[in-house]
């Protein structure tokens, strides 16, 4: 388990981290998300010990990283592509981690091969291509076979049969009952992979809870269609709801759940040929979550 509690950072007097608590626990994929400057890559630096909180702490399996006797046997991480020597090769960079980790040279063959690199072992890392370096690093965070995973856009350079891969991958390694906790911009993959969102602006913590119970909460309204939009739309009226006909003929109903909206519809004599919940996507969610967090906007294009 990650367990963050009451953490705080502050640089040059800002508060960049304010008393932030959350928790990612084995068996899910746990999505980091926040605005650019939110603080999620900070606080993915004092978990993993490259940077000393001003308050509260971080554990990993009730652990500080600094007091783990081989990092990587515990933690696999993944916090910037390029930290590695370009002169060294892929198997040259995973078999001196394995070496400092006490971990046995064979498992460097056989993380090459589980992220695809296994036949540019030999070449060195400075002629890689972005995602194949995020190939190599996920090769380094999977070298200790560790119980916990820390990836910061991982995502990035990747091509579609890449992106698919670490989907994949990232979902079967919870499924072994690891941690995972993933910060990544591309709300539509977190969306398929993440189980739980962890949403922070400004330092601070803004969610904590499902995917799915995340859209839920900015769910758009339920489009119903019936032959007399008019008289159901007076009787949905009647009942609380908020009702909106649209020029097709359906309606947007909001403040009432579909089983209400359907009895109603019944106990009135209404036909419906369609109810469904209007689906809203992660990224929706997301945006309408952080609209007030945002510290850095694009301006309006003057066209002139």
């Amino acid at each position: 388990m990650i367990e963050i509690q009451e953490l705080s950072k502050r640089y040059r007097g800002q508060t960049v981290v304010d008393r932030l608590s959350f928790r990612a626990k084995p068996g899910t994929v746990t999505g980091f998300l926040g605005p650019n400057g939110s603080g999620k890559t900070t606080t993915l630096r004092m978990a993993l010990g490259l940077a000393r909180p001003d308050g509260g702490h971080a554990r990993i399996n009730g652990r500080r990283y600094c007091d783990l006797s081989y990092p990587l046997r515990h933690v696999g991480a993944v916090l910037d592509a390029g930290a590695v020597h370009s002169g060294r090769t892929a198997r040259a960079h995973l078999r001196a981690l394995a070496l400092a980790n006490g971990i046995a040279p064979s498992r460097v063959r056989d993380v090459l091969g589980e992220v695809g690199l296994e036949s540019v072992r030999g070449d060195r890392a400075g002629t890689f291509s972005l995602g194949m370096r995020q190939r190599l690093g996920i090769a380094a965070a999977l070298l200790g076979d560790p119980e916990v995973l820390i990836l910061d856009e991982p995502i990035n350079g990747l091509d579609p049969d890449g992106v698919r891969w670490i989907r994949e991958l990232l979902k079967s390694l919870a499924g072994e009952g690891r941690t995972v906790l993933l910060s990544s911009h591309l709300m539509s993959e977190m969306e398929l992979t993440a189980e739980r969102i962890v949403v922070i602006g400004r330092g601070r913590l803004i969610a904590d809870t499902s995917v799915a119970e995340l859209a839920g909460r900015y769910s758009s309204g339920v489009r119903v269609r019936s032959p007399r939009p008019e008289a159901l739309a007076a009787a949905l009226g009647e009942g609380g709801a908020e009702v909106a006909v649209e020029p097709d003929g359906a309606m947007t109903v909001t403040e009432m759940s579909i089983e209400d909206i359907a009895a109603t519809a019944a106990a009135h004599g209404h036909v419906l040929h369609e109810v469904a919940q209007r689906e809203t996507s992660l990224e929706e969610a997301y945006m309408q979550l952080t609209a007030s967090t945002a510290e850095y906007r694009g301006g309006v294009r003057d066209e002139h």
